[in-house]
């Protein structure tokens, strides 16, 4: 195999591996019912520590993207093809339909199948709030998010990547702990869309596509034109230079 082919489908098992653990350890964070206690803040908090681990994981193998609003993101700065694209998204989907299946397979039925409207982990908006306001912030905190990657991905931050995880980890849990009530704070089409489909509840799934791709686009765009910096190469000490110059006896 090519080492060209062999890297892609690594990056495609990344991402499908890596979106597929997304949803089976965060939506096992967010098990509610009488035999298991649990709270927005331990719920939000638990999707950051997932995502950081992911990170750490398959970072250096696919970027660790998880999400088609980061994809798409990617692509407007250039960093992936659209064949890429093309192929993370496939993996993101697909890897988020086998985690949701899988905790489904795991844990009790009373742990998917919730006294409700809707079942574990199917995002939805309040119902104090109209769908074109959750879609609005989701548009936003998925923007927020975004500029996150887009700063990350700044060549001037290019020596600043050790913390990587654990700032996208704290990152999440941020936006999560502030949108979560109101929304889920997806912020990720293919978390969304997995317990949807298993459930085959879509209603206000639109929203999950729409605010964070919405939100993506433009804040990739906006960062891109506005406030991306190419790093200028660093001129050499001259001394530094000649005494590099002057030959070992």
């Amino acid at each position: 195999m090519k080492a060209s082919s062999l890297d892609k489908l690594c990056a495609f098992l990344g991402e499908l591996i890596g979106t597929a653990l997304l949803v089976f350890l965060g939506c096992m964070g967010c098990v509610k019912n009488a035999a298991y206690e649990n709270n927005h803040l331990q719920m939000t908090f638990n999707f950051g520590l997932v995502v950081m681990v992911i990170i750490q994981c398959f970072g250096c193998v696919s970027g660790a993207h998880l999400n088609p609003a980061v994809t798409l993101a990617a692509y407007i700065y250039n960093m992936v093809s659209l064949t890429q694209v093309a192929l993370y998204i496939v993996g993101q989907l697909l890897g988020g339909f086998i985690g949701y299946g899988l905790l489904k397979a795991l844990i009790p039925n009373n742990a998917v199948f919730l006294e409700g409207p809707h079942n574990l982990c199917v995002t939805t908006v309040h119902a104090d709030i109209s769908p074109w306001q959750g879609c609005a912030i989701e548009f936003i905190i998925s923007g927020v998010l975004i500029f996150t990657c887009c700063g990350v991905w700044d060549p001037r931050n290019a020596k600043f990547h050790d913390s990587v995880p654990i700032r996208f980890g704290l990152a999440i849990s941020c936006l999560a702990i502030t949108a979560g009530q109101s929304t889920g704070a997806s912020m990720n089409p293919a978390r969304s869309f997995a317990p949807a489909l298993w459930n085959f509840d879509f209603r206000d799934n639109w929203i999950y596509w729409i605010g964070p791709m919405g939100g993506s686009a433009v804040c990739a765009v906006v960062y891109k034109a506005i406030f991306r910096r190419e790093v200028a190469e660093e001129k050499v000490n001259n001394k530094l230079r000649a005494m590099e110059e002057v030959p070992l006896s």
